[in-house]
């Protein structure tokens, strides 16, 4: 078979699995707009034995590398989440990117860690723009019924990134230098400029409806109840609005911190936040150190610590795509609370194979314990990121996300900075990582017990998100 049939068979099956041509487009370009940012988070890791020899620094000043993108990057994300909510996505999100290239190439640039220390702050402030837009893009473009499974195939995006981002970067660095590390994703960000630019603006709360549909609600018919399974369940199992809560008048012309105000009030919202922050709490430092512990702990070279990281982060990325999947399908099966239930779950579990792993220093040990972790930490974002969107209307959406990004940041931000302080200047000696990967742990079972407390206020939540989009379809009529 020609290498050219071979790509359009695979390009064919890629849109058959995503759901036909232009959902496929809209998938991929998301899940690029995610992959561009993980690939700069996975170089600096796979860079930073480099970077600690050309500026003659140690562990924490590298994670405070990926510290500075973080917190940058939460505190410009509320006014960015009402910028959402009010201007045109795609515009915004292209020329977010525009930026981003900009302050990638001046990283590669920097003579200096303080010149570098402030393109990273640039970058985050950047990066500020991707999760509102993409969250609200989401909510807009598919379905309410798949809205796990969709969101599991754009966060594998992120993943991906992240993946080349060690593999990639880490193989130009070895070859050219650690410039050559940030200046190759220049060139796909450049192309993912123009892909974004092209993308259609979608009707805001359409949800994936045709225009059909979303006339006839317009006109007074009531929304295809079989289009929403999550409402659908709920309303099964006799679960009712709070009326405190419910929403009466439409949510665009609320002030920024009225807005803030009610999305913090969602008791569900706030708890799978702060389950959510300590989640990434954990991925992010075990992401700013993994080639770092993989050398030491394992007793391997650069580039084959990056091409196992690359090896153990494919089990994440079956989480990314299963998770959402296992969700939707319990839901369909009259589980009301299923998209909190799969990510509870995993996150319990995920200690369970990561200490084993952590502390062993035999790789084939510890490779597929470290695998299976990955699967299900991995499995966890897409049905909470779905249930995040099943809980708040959707022209709260931006906002509800620049929410959650700042303060996901308080706990995600200083992960990697306090990772390397706590390793170095806590425990110290060979060991330091092992000890502080193993009681990082922690905070990964504290947001499965939070989880717990999800399980019973979501479907109010649901319900109370559905009695406010008809009291506002009625307020407008």
């Amino acid at each position: 078979m020609r290498a050219g049939t071979a790509v359009r068979l695979l390009e064919e099956r890629v849109k058959r699995a995503l759901g036909g041509g232009a959902r496929a487009q809209r998938v991929l370009v998301l899940g690029a707009v995610l992959g561009l940012d993980g690939a700069d988070k996975g170089t600096v890791s796979a860079m930073a034995g480099p970077l600690k020899h050309a500026f003659s620094i140690g562990n924490t000043e590298i994670g405070l590398l990926a510290t500075v993108v973080a917190v940058v990057g939460g505190v410009f994300t509320i006014p960015v989440g009402a910028l959402t909510d009010r201007v045109r996505r795609t515009r915004l999100l292209a020329f977010s990117t525009v930026l981003w290239v900009a302050a990638t190439a001046m990283s590669g640039f920097a003579p200096s860690y303080l010149w570098l220390l402030v393109s990273r702050a640039a970058l985050g402030a950047v990066t500020a723009t991707s999760g509102p837009t993409v969250a609200s893009l989401t909510g807009d473009y598919f379905p309410v019924r798949e809205r796990a499974r969709t969101y599991g195939s754009i966060l594998a995006g992120e993943l991906a990134g992240t993946a080349l981002g060690f593999a990639v970067s880490g193989t130009v660095g070895s070859a050219l230098g650690w410039r050559f590390a940030f200046w190759w994703l220049v060139i796909p960000g450049v192309l993912l400029v123009w892909a974004v630019w092209r993308l259609p603006e979608p009707v805001r709360g359409s949800q994936g409806r045709t225009e059909d549909e979303r006339r006839s609600e317009s006109e007074g018919a009531p929304p295809r109840e079989d289009r929403d399974p999550a409402k659908k369940a709920v309303a099964a199992s006799g679960v009712t609005a709070d009326e405190d809560l419910v929403l009466r008048e439409d949510p665009r012309g609320l002030s920024l911190w009225r807005a803030v105000g009610r999305v913090l009030r969602v008791r569900t919202n706030l708890v799978l936040i702060v389950a959510s922050a300590l989640g990434y709490f954990f991925f992010s430092g075990l992401r700013s150190f993994a080639t770092l512990f993989t050398t030491h702990q394992y007793g391997v070279s650069n580039s084959v610590a990056s091409l196992l990281v690359l090896v153990v982060g494919a089990g994440a990325l079956v989480g990314v795509l299963a998770g959402g999947r296992v969700a939707d399908r319990l839901l369909g099966r009259r589980r009301p609370n299923a998209r909190v239930l799969v990510p509870t779950v995993c996150l319990l579990a995920v200690p369970v194979f990561a200490a084993p792993a952590i502390h062993t220093t035999t790789l084939l040990v510890a490779l597929p314990l470290l695998i299976s972790a990955l699967i299900l930490l991995g499995a966890v974002n897409p049905p909470l990121d779905a249930a995040r969107l099943d809980i708040i209307h959707p022209y709260l959406w931006g906002r509800a996300e620049g929410v959650r990004t700042v303060l996901r940041t308080l706990a995600e931000g200083p992960a990697p900075t306090l990772f390397g302080f706590v390793s170095s200047g806590v425990f110290g000696g060979p060991h330091g990582l092992e000890y502080t990967l193993l009681v990082f742990l922690l905070p990964l079972f504290a947001a499965g017990l939070l989880g717990l407390v999800a399980l019973r206020t979501y479907p109010k939540d649901v319900a109370t998100a559905e009695a406010s989009a008809r009291a506002i379809r009625a307020e407008g009529a």
